[in-house]
């Protein structure tokens, strides 16, 4: 095909100017190539898929009519641009892999990326300030911030709808609607009114008689009172949405599989003198039979999989994930506390907690990405007598700080929160990974936080949460664990620490935390190594009763493989400092950095955290 660029593998061209001159049929045939390509490449490597079936036309369309070596488009979420890469010079192979292309738009890879976001709801804020900067510096180009129907109910999202839609600085953003109903004009002279409305030469008389009419203010009264009156009949004869409401122009909805009716509209979206919204309605995994009947978000985030079956490639026998460990036990300890609501922010699905929303679905409310709604949800039901579950990602929790503080702990709210992926999560890059969590929760009073390195302390923990200590955060990794059963009959005595294995020499103390934690006591056990090894399960608060015992090693080793050195280590550092501790202390954590995509392991040994680099660590430590 014309443009494309010879690859041992994998769909790209050297830039999007092409498709000015297909045909529609042309156009036919590379929406399906795309599409092959989408798939192929989502089966190998993972990556969001059903999101990008959905906008394979929307984005040839939008290319066709934008040139975006000089126009802006941000994309929102921005897991949405894998047809927007390959266009632009971008192959997906090895996707999310280290050093190659990333999942989400990348500043750095590409001019064609203005902005970069893994988090939602940014893209209107964003547009706003191109569109500023634009018009104070006299350039000519048009900003389109493309948003996902889920993204558009975030408050984010709202505030710069409501800025956008009252400012000077005219932004064009494309709602990608594949589920969701808005409400929109119907009838004939609501679409006669509508065409006028952004018609080029509506626009340039109108502009005209703005210019004249503002040479005077007895003119610009002419103005207001014309403008009025000419409002008065758009509201009598032309049913306005919210948008129209907001102060957009607003056009749609329009088939998001219909390259030509979305070449007209963004035609007509060029030419209006104010910000306009177009709402283009496409199906959400559009071309692979598994991902359009897709009814539980199953194929929006994918592992690799076998294509012809729809099958996962990466199965773990006698395996079971941290997220699907506490879904259960988040199902079971419902029916037992009955006085529980669960929460969750639009990631139910990836927590694996649909058993629960079946079985309790009166108790279970998931509030869409709404972050700071949800926290602010369970801190009122708190306050009302009832114990909220909030079940979040780590990465995302960080949008609801000032809730977590002003709206929970600081109203003393008797809570859970579940902060799933907490630590590294790989492949997902700079902006999922759940590193920084115990860094700033430490900082709010009134709040616990843990971290299991075994299921049985898991349920402890989960169970200890509905006793009244507060906001009772527990973190649990994006990794697996063993599928068999626990027992754990040792009382877990609040926020008091586990020395599980004593030192006769006190040469050697190892604070390890989470799972990570058992493989180096394992180690440790199976070389008849002198180190004491503590789990200390609660991060914090810090008493300082747990540290006292570390006052008579001459080496101290914090291991955090889930946090950076800010958070449970510096904890740490601070009260042994604070205790006249004299020994060396040697911290392996994450570092205060934003860590690029890789594999997990290949991430754990950037920054010496794996099981087997601790080890010679300990023994550099004993050797001394």
């Amino acid at each position: 095909m014309a443009g494309a660029k010879e690859e041992p593998k994998g769909l790209s061209f050297e830039n999007p100017s092409f498709l000015r001159s297909m045909r529609k049929d042309e156009l036919v045939v590379l929406a399906a190539d795309i599409r092959r390509e989408l798939i192929r490449v989502c089966s190998e490597y993972g990556g969001h898929l059903s999101s990008n079936l959905g906008d394979v036309e929307l984005t040839l369309a939008l290319h066709r009519v934008f040139d975006f070596s000089h126009d802006k488009l941000i994309f929102d979420v921005g897991h949405q641009c894998y047809t927007h890469k390959i266009l632009t010079g971008r192959s997906l192979e090895h996707l999310n892999q280290r050093g190659q292309v990333a999942g989400f738009q990348k500043m750095a890879e590409s001019s064609y990326d203005p902005w970069e976001a893994g988090h939602s709801s940014t893209s209107i804020s964003a547009a706003q300030a191109y569109a500023i900067a634009r018009d104070e510096k006299g350039e000519n180009y048009d900003v389109v911030a493309l948003i996902g129907d889920s993204s558009i109910v975030n408050g984010l999202a709202l505030e710069a709808l409501n800025s956008v839609g009252s400012g000077p600085n005219k932004v064009i953003v494309v709602l990608n609607d594949n589920d969701m109903s808005i409400s929109q004009p119907s009838g004939g002279l609501s679409r006669f009114f509508r065409s006028i409305s952004t018609g080029r030469a509506y626009n340039k008389l109108k502009k005209g008689y703005k210019e004249i009419t503002f040479k005077t203010a007895f003119g610009r009264k002419i103005y207001e009172w014309s403008l009025s009156v000419k409002n008065w009949f758009k509201r009598k004869l032309v049913p306005l949405n919210m948008f129209d409401n907001m102060g957009f122009s607003y056009i749609g909805p329009i088939d998001g599989h219909n390259i030509k009716s979305m070449e007209k509209a963004f035609k007509r979206a060029k030419e209006t003198n104010k910000s306009v919204v177009l709402h283009i309605r496409t199906i959400k995994g559009k071309g692979y039979v598994y991902a359009e009947r897709d009814q539980t978000g199953y194929w929006h985030g994918v592992t690799p999989f076998v294509i012809a079956t729809g099958q996962p490639k990466d199965l773990h026998p006698g395996k079971v994930s941290w997220s699907h460990f506490f879904a259960d036990l988040t199902n079971e300890l419902m029916g037992t506390h009955p006085n529980t609501h669960l929460i969750v922010p639009a990631t139910g699905k990836g927590s694996g907690l649909e058993k629960a929303f079946a079985a309790y679905p009166k108790r279970c409310h998931d509030v869409g990405i709404a972050e700071e709604h949800a926290a602010t949800l369970c801190g009122g039901l708190s306050v009302t007598g009832i114990h909220p579950i909030l079940s979040i990602y780590s990465t995302f929790m960080q949008r609801c700080y000032d809730e977590i503080s002003h709206d929970c702990a600081r109203m003393k709210a008797n809570m859970t929160i579940l902060v799933d992926r907490a630590g590294l999560v790989g492949s997902n890059g700079d902006t999922h990974q759940g590193i920084y969590d115990v860094a700033y929760l430490k900082s709010i009073p009134n709040v616990v936080v843990a971290m299991p390195s075994t299921k049985s302390i898991g349920r402890a923990l989960f169970e200890q949460s509905f006793e009244n200590h507060g906001v009772f955060a527990i973190r649990y990794p994006r990794e697996m664990v063993d599928d068999t059963s626990e027992s754990f009959s040792q009382n877990l005595p609040f926020l008091r620490w586990r020395y599980e294995a004593a030192s006769s020499s006190k040469k050697l103390a190892i604070v390890a935390v989470g799972p990570r934690e058992k493989e180096i006591l394992e180690a440790v056990k199976k070389r008849f190594l002198d180190v004491e090894v503590i789990d200390p399960v609660y991060l914090c608060p810090l008493l300082s009763d747990n540290l006292l015992p570390l006052l008579s090693f001459k080496n101290i080793l914090i291991y955090d493989a889930y946090g950076i050195r800010e958070g449970f280590a510096e904890t740490v550092l601070a009260g042994l400092a604070e205790l006249g501790y004299k020994g060396k202390i040697t911290v392996r954590a994450v570092p205060r950095t934003f860590v690029a995509q890789a594999k997990l392991n290949e991430q754990l040994e950037e920054f010496g955290l794996l099981p087997e680099q601790i080890l010679r660590e300990i023994a550099d430590l004993l050797a001394r």
